[in-house]
């Protein structure tokens, strides 16, 4: 029996009038691994818990809310498109995910509802571990301006590095999300019409867009070309867990960084806010790998 389908097995054998119920809400849900992977962290740590995906549309979301509230489900992660109008249903809102202007974490503690955003840390957390341990002065380009751009460039400004130049198609956008993160660092933002010279002097690039996820693989944000060698090109989709993006930069010279650590590394950060306990990350890991080579 797989990992993936021996979490499942025994979150089904060991549920009782105690267990815990826990969930991912989006639009649409139905690819997401996060099942597989919180059912393993459940299995390996002896939480008693279940944690299932549910399709929910935006004009139920509301509704659904209520019901986490009346039904004393423990915790929820937030995907798109919902982690900006799911924050008017809580109670709380984390300082941080406050700055960010998006939550992907609940947490339920006796119908009070607070939210979180790990999807910043999380990504931090991946690129220190697997691509650059020191992110003081650098120079970062961000691609993207959405939800996910706001937590990562958010967790990043703390890291003090020398700038951040985020890019979007929308010229406006990136300007608005820079305003509001400055204070802490450089935080500029620009039309794609200036990409091409903002790579030329960046340390770090970053995809936060959705251009090269499966099944659109054939696409690439940027022209590999305008990469430095040596600096590190680096795309949040984790599948593929290598985006044309990536190949295109490693045959540049540049170092490469997929997204699968910071997903990971966002539902370990969730888990604990849930459980208390350190996320077997490892085990969460070696699960969503086995499921995404299938």
């Amino acid at each position: 029996m797989t990992a993936a389908a021996q979490s499942t097995a025994d979150a089904i054998q060991r549920i009782d009038s105690h267990t815990v119920l826990f969930g991912v809400i989006g639009d649409p849900i139905r690819h997401s691994k996060s099942p597989i992977m919180m059912n393993r962290a459940f299995r390996e740590t002896g939480v008693n818990g279940v944690y299932t995906a549910f399709h929910i549309t935006a004009d139920k979301l509301g509704d659904f809310i209520a019901g986490v509230r009346a039904m004393g489900i423990r915790g929820v992660n937030v995907t798109i498109p919902h982690k900006l109008d799911v924050m008017q249903y809580l109670d709380h809102i984390d300082e941080s995910a406050a700055a960010i202007g998006a939550v992907n974490t609940i947490v339920n503690n006796d119908g009070v509802l607070t939210g979180y955003n790990t999807d910043g840390i999380g990504y931090v957390r991946s690129l220190k571990e697997e691509a650059e341990a020191q992110l003081v002065g650098k120079h970062i380009v961000v691609l993207g301006a959405g939800g996910a751009a706001r937590g990562i460039v958010y967790a990043l400004s703390k890291e003090a590095p020398a700038s951040i130049t985020i890019a979007n198609r929308t010229e406006q956008r990136a300007i608005e999300l820079a305003a509001s993160m400055n204070g802490v660092t450089s935080v500029v933002g620009v039309g794609n019409d200036q990409l091409e010279r903002a790579c030329a002097n960046a340390d770090i690039i970053i995809n936060t867009t959705s251009t090269g996820m499966f099944p659109h693989v054939d696409e690439s944000p940027i022209d590999a070309a305008w990469l430095r060698p040596g600096a590190v090109a680096s795309d949040i989709i984790y599948n593929p867990m290598k985006t044309k993006f990536l190949m295109d930069a490693e045959r540049a010279g540049c170092r490469i960084h997929g997204g699968l650590g910071m997903f990971i590394y966002q539902g370990a950060y969730a888990f604990e806010y849930w459980t208390g306990q350190p996320a077997p990350a490892a085990a969460m890991r070696e699960t969503v790998l086995e499921a995404l080579q299938q």
